[in-house]
């Protein structure tokens, strides 16, 4: 799997998990909605500013967006 793959399922498990729509996440992290949506279907990468800003408004480290396996404690709201 590709770090791009990795990220479009770590980013969809993570929102999902915390019940947050696309729109409510980037609300949060002031993206745009089609960029988040196009980040979940790989078919955009993403700069580390941006993962920064997602991953804080999911409550973890950016790192975390782009491991292979996420940590359990990662899916806790």
């Amino acid at each position: 799997m590709s770090s791009r793959e990795t990220l479009a399922r770590n980013l969809r498990i993570l929102r999902v998990a915390r019940g947050l729509s696309q729109e409510a996440l980037t609300d949060g992290a002031t993206i745009a909605r089609s960029y988040v949506s196009a980040l979940e279907r790989g078919q955009s990468s993403a700069s580390v500013d941006r993962l920064d800003r997602l991953a804080r408004e999911l409550g973890v480290e950016t790192y975390v967006l782009l491991m292979k396996d996420l940590p359990p404690e990662a899916l806790k709201a």
